[in-house]
């Protein structure tokens, strides 16, 4: 049995342009999923898969997701004094300690692959998890545990992955198939937002991966790729063929694209109408938004 996955990068130096103007002063990362940013939900997947250490990229202007995870004494003090308990153990799925979380930099935006780069140092010689906070999956045992317990048995490289319609296939890397044992596959291939006509297949790569360290190494040797940033999965694909070979895990569960405004509010109607407190009120107002839509037509 190999090393146990104890890290995880959270790549989350981008500028959220596409949520402007809120991002232009909020982190896209803590902008919230009805009530919990988007950052806490990678947290509990990761808490829930073993990861002990959490190692974030970001850049400038991403304060607030620091003190995001910071403890509150005066907020817990004063929920305290009011005996509001619940709230309290709210507040503590959200605090770090000490050693457990680290901030790097990435100072040019040069993509996925640069930026999972940049966390090489506090990485060493072990297998580590990459999450991307923009890509939220509903699922009964979350994501990352599922792939944990899958790598344990094959080893190696490990990404996540869901069909995808073939217009959809330029927006993914996409898996070239060497073998397809059901819920895991071998990789003989992959391709970073191929033409339609080009996906080898409709696996896409979602943001998800467990990594062997040879990935850093292939990184250290890579140029500018796709969309002309150093990509990710240029750098994964090198591993296949080798002693660290490539698979990729078709996950039980729903993902939303959150770094999209539709993802993010289909996310939001499906997490808030899983909630007991929200969701009759949600469905009476989606029900009448219906009706209303079908009188008008």
């Amino acid at each position: 049995m190999g090393k146990k996955v104890t890290k995880a990068i959270f790549p989350v130096a981008g500028m959220g342009t596409r949520f402007l103007p809120a991002t232009k002063s909020v982190p896209k990362e803590i902008m919230t999923l009805v009530d919990r940013p988007l950052v806490q939900y990678a947290i509990d997947e990761a808490r829930a898969a073993g990861i002990k250490e959490f190692i974030f990229v970001t850049s400038k202007g991403k304060g607030a997701l620091e003190d995001y995870f910071d403890h509150s004494p005066i907020l817990e003090q004063e929920l305290r004094r009011k005996g509001k308990t619940e709230l309290l153990e709210v507040l503590k799925a959200t605090n770090m300690e000490s050693g457990a979380i680290a901030y790097i930099r990435q100072h040019r935006a040069l993509g996925l692959g640069h930026a999972v780069w940049c966390a090489r140092r506090l990485i060493a010689n072990e297998p580590f998890a990459v999450i991307l906070p923009d890509d939220v999956i509903a699922a009964e045992t979350p994501c990352l545990q599922q792939m944990v317990e899958a790598h344990e048995e094959t080893g190696g490289n490990m990404v996540a992955a869901m069909e995808v319609p073939p217009e959809a296939a330029s927006s993914y890397g996409v898996l070239d198939l060497e073998e397809d044992m059901g819920s895991i596959v071998k990789v003989r291939g992959m391709i970073e937002k191929p033409k339609p006509t080009e996906a080898p297949s409709n696996l896409a790569v979602i943001g998800r991966y467990i990594l062997s360290p040879s990935i850093l190494r292939n990184l250290n040797k890579m140029k500018e790729g796709a969309g002309g940033e150093i990509q990710l999965t240029d750098a994964i694909a090198q591993d296949i063929g080798t002693e660290n070979p490539v698979y990729g895990f078709r996950f039980r569960g729903q993902r939303f694209d959150c770094g999209s405004k539709a993802g993010f509010l289909q996310a939001t109607v499906a997490f808030a109408l899983e909630r007991d407190d929200l969701r009759d009120d949600l469905s009476r107002y989606l029900r009448d938004v219906v009706q209303l839509d079908k009188a008008a037509e």
